[in-house]
């Protein structure tokens, strides 16, 4: 199912400093006060060139659903 691995990316980029720091300067943009954007089409790629296969509403579907981790809106809101 491609929500796990929505959920698989985000462990592997909790648990993966080097692979976060890609992530980072990979799919972050600085916008307007300094305040930093994500590519939602920067993440999917991103995520397929480590092995993980989900599309960007699956991926909203995690980051933004009520259910999901705290973890993974930490991530989005940095």
């Amino acid at each position: 199912m491609s929500l796990e691995q929505v959920d698989a990316f985000y462990e592997n980029l909790t648990a993966n400093q080097e692979v976060y720091e890609q992530y980072y300067k990979s799919c972050s943009v600085k916008g307007v006060f300094g305040v930093w954007n994500w590519d939602k089409k920067k993440i999917v790629n991103f995520a397929a060139t480590l092995g993980y296969e989900f599309t960007e509403p699956e991926l909203d579907e995690v980051l933004f659903d009520t259910g999901a981790t705290d973890s993974h809106k930490t991530l989005n809101l940095r």
